[in-house]
């Protein structure tokens, strides 16, 4: 039913930053081979934002991996942990979420889940299920299980406290809260990024605390994002999500720092490593390697094709300076226009190239905008509509504007 240890070790710990305790895996996975018994994987994602990043993407593909072995994939949508906020990498209180906002956010995620992991397989539960239920008495009693003094051993709660920025108390529940669903589901090892280093601990010892095994950590280092430095986040705008149209997905990934081609190929590509070091260390373009990065990333995502076409396409736009073909037209309907003008702004969300005028503003401001090959300059400027006339926002979206 399972492979070999070795096999089940190498596939487990590729990108990994630590497995520990190891000793106590491999006695699982023997375990679990001696018993026909698939561990329980565990890993809690709390929907905090709609979409799906390739840096999210990191840890489901861990849990595939586990899956692909033939252990059992317990997948926890934190509606209640997301409300609350994990501060693990925050340096202040992070707003607190509703509920209605979460589970908008929650089926968003389902819906991606399912690229990456087998959810027909995949136990998915909702740990609101357990603390909805919980008596305030209950809650005293979990609180107890924590010192002050052990909370404190977090590096980023003793560096707020000691600059005497606050730390509100229900940031030191969050990780009681999933330290208690490891103990709800029984995980035998639970997935997560080094950030929650301190929370799968927790998650042992409160499984000890209930006289159960204590689960194995299996920690993912942190994607970063297309700068090369800051953790991708979609709120710094330097993501790939994973349901970007595959030109897109390529264009942004030809756009990354060469130090950082290495760690995407092992987080965001199913890439053969030893090949890929080869490939590093050798004397091939940079260029020519970042672009089997990126139809590696889109074949992951899509299929053979989508990566191939995506890869002429970025070709022909970027090295040819040709339009793509496929440009949309957009047609702006009368009632927009004001003495036969429209507000630039008003004219990128119209295309669907950016989701408020805020943020159009912002792309205009940051010399991302251009009319037939013109950069616009002014977000405040109102352009007359010429049909046919040529919208370009960043390096890769276009579009041909007509009146209606």
């Amino acid at each position: 039913m399972f492979p070999g240890i070795e096999e089940q070790l190498k596939k487990i710990k590729r990108g990994t930053v630590d497995v520990f305790p190891e000793d106590e895996l491999i006695d699982k996975l023997k375990r679990s081979r001696e018993e026909k018994r698939p561990l329980r994987v565990k890993l809690g994602i709390d929907p905090t934002s709609k979409d799906i990043q390739l840096g999210n993407a990191v840890p489901l593909w861990k849990l595939r991996h586990f899956q692909d072995l033939g252990h059992q994939a317990v997948l926890i949508i934190g509606d209640y942990t997301a409300m609350v906020g994990d501060p693990s990498d925050k340096d202040k209180t992070r707003p607190m979420l509703t509920h209605e906002e979460v589970m908008d956010n929650a089926q968003t995620y389902l819906d991606q889940v399912g690229q990456i992991i087998d959810l027909e397989s995949t136990e998915v539960v909702r740990n609101g299920d357990w603390f909805s239920k919980m008596e305030f008495s209950e809650v005293v009693q979990l609180t107890a299980k924590m010192t002050v003094a052990r909370m404190m051993e977090r590096d980023n709660f003793a560096k707020r406290y000691a600059a005497g920025d606050p730390i509100s108390i229900h940031e030191f529940i969050y990780a009681l809260m999933q330290g208690h669903d490891s103990v709800v589901v029984r995980s035998d090892v639970e997935i997560g990024g080094t950030d929650q280093t301190f929370n799968l601990t927790v998650g042992r010892d409160l499984q000890k605390d209930a006289g159960q095994e204590p689960q194995v950590c299996v920690t993912l280092p942190m994607l970063v994002g297309l700068d090369g430095v800051k953790k991708m986040s979609k709120s710094l705008g330097n993501t790939i999500g994973i349901t970007d149209e595959p030109k897109e997905m390529f264009g942004k990934t030809m756009s990354i720092p060469d130090n950082v081609m290495r760690d995407y190929f092992e987080l965001a590509t199913d890439a053969d490593m030893d090949e890929v070091d080869k490939m590093l260390a050798g004397d091939r373009n940079p260029r020519d390697i970042k672009a089997e990065l990126g139809k590696a990333i889109v074949r992951r995502y899509y299929d053979d094709k989508a990566a191939g076409e995506a890869a002429e396409e970025f070709d022909r736009v970027f090295r040819a300076h040709e339009l793509p073909e496929d440009i949309p037209d957009v047609k702006v309907p009368a009632s927009e226009l004001k003495d036969g003008k429209i507000w630039i702004a008003k004219l990128i969300v119209a295309c669907g190239f950016a989701k408020s005028n805020g943020e159009a503003r912002r792309l205009v401001k940051q010399g991302g905008v251009r009319i037939d090959g013109d950069a616009v300059s002014d977000e405040s400027s109102n352009l007359e509509i010429t049909d046919g006339m040529l919208l370009k926002v960043g390096k890769r979206r276009f579009a041909r504007i007509y009146r209606m």
